[in-house]
Formats: C-alpha cells, sequence, structure tokens
C-alpha cells in the first residue's frame, strides 16, 4: 500500500485478515501449514500492509491475539444477548438457530479455533470481559431456555444448564469441523431442531 494512504479501522482490517489466515490453516493439506506457523509478518501480509501496522496498534504479537479474542468474544456474547428477550415468541430452535448464526461462522471458526490452540489467550479474554466468548454464549442460552421453561415452552423436567452446554457443544463442532457455508448453516438449524423435537410451540393457557 502507497505511504501516506489512510487505512479504515486498522485494527478490524488486520482482524480479519487474521480470520483469513487462520481459515488457510484449516483447510491447507500438502503445505505443512499451521496456527503453530502464525505470524504478524504472514497477517499483515494477508492484510496488504506494512509489517509495522501491526506494532503500531499493539505492543506484540501476543498483544494483537490477546485484542483479537476480547473483541470477538465481545461479539459473540453480543450477538446472543437479546435471546432471553425473545422467550415465548417464534419457535425456541428458531430463536436458538437465529443466536447462534448472528456471528459470521468465519469468525466463529477463527476465534474457535485460535483459543483452542491457544488455551493461554482465555486469562487476557477473561480479564477484561469476566468470561469466555463461548461461556458467555453459554450462559445466555441457558438464560433464554429457563425463560421459556418458567413460559412451559421447555418442558418442566429439562435441564436448561445441561442443554446450553449441548447447544455450545454443537456450535463449537461445527465451527471446528465444518467450511462457513450454508451447508453449516443448516448443520446448526437442524441440530437445534432436533434438540428441541416434542418441545411445545406455544406456551400453555
Amino acid at each position: 500500500m502507497p505511504r501516506g494512504v489512510a487505512i479504515p479501522e486498522p485494527r478490524q482490517q488486520l482482524f480479519a485478515a487474521l480470520e483469513r489466515v487462520i481459515a488457510g490453516f484449516a483447510t491447507a493439506t500438502a503445505t505443512g501449514d499451521s496456527p503453530a506457523r502464525l505470524t504478524g509478518r504472514a497477517v499483515t501480509r494477508e492484510a496488504g500492509v506494512a509489517t509495522g501496522l501491526l506494532y503500531t496498534h499493539f505492543t506484540d504479537f501476543d498483544a494483537f491475539l490477546t485484542g483479537y479474542a476480547v473483541d470477538r468474544a465481545f461479539q459473540l456474547a453480543g450477538a446472543v444477548a437479546g435471546l432471553p428477550s425473545r422467550a415465548g415468541s417464534g419457535r425456541v430452535a428458531g430463536n436458538l438457530g437465529d443466536a447462534l448464526l448472528a456471528t459470521p461462522l468465519t469468525t466463529l471458526a477463527a476465534f474457535t479455533r485460535l483459543t483452542a490452540f491457544r488455551p493461554d489467550l482465555n486469562p487476557g479474554v477473561e480479564a477484561v470481559l469476566g468470561t469466555g466468548g463461548l461461556q458467555a454464549v453459554e450462559r445466555t442460552v441457558a438464560d433464554y431456555l429457563a425463560a421459556e421453561q418458567r413460559l412451559g415452552r421447555v418442558p418442566a423436567d429439562a435441564e436448561p444448564q445441561a442443554l446450553a452446554l449441548v447447544v455450545v457443544g454443537v456450535l463449537h463442532h461445527v465451527a471446528l469441523t465444518t467450511a462457513p457455508d450454508p451447508a453449516a448453516d443448516t448443520l446448526i438449524r437442524s441440530a437445534m431442531a432436533a434438540l428441541t423435537a416434542g418441545f411445545p410451540a406455544v406456551a400453555p393457557s
């Protein structure tokens, strides 16, 4: 990029580039690439910017990765934050699917793969947000299912916390094993439908 040209939202540009690099590692076969070879140079090359730009905004590469993890964990938590307020409307499976798919699967896949490979990033996320990305999703899903249970749209003998763990497990599995495409969306929605099969569509009168 020519000198003197302003780069819009450089942090987000670098975060998006990181996601593309991680996606490339996930699909690489014969190249030998893996998250172990994730570097600042790889990210800035993907972003099409000078390597120094990353270190203008972050003290080192680990600080950059932590910044990314915090940003995306906040995004994941925000995407599901309104779920409990939907209790009593729509269908439980549809509400869960909408909330889980509110965050692009490309972002979810990159975040999940990075934090699985670098669990040492989690304390940095928790120091800022108080909880990790998928933990926040699990807690919000449990709150939503408990609200639906009080309305009679989740069976009284169901365990909202256990169901929430299954919901997040599905999301985690799809993020790690499935390409972010319409097939992944369908898989998540099908899983939510199967999980909630037999749940009342409307609250009992």
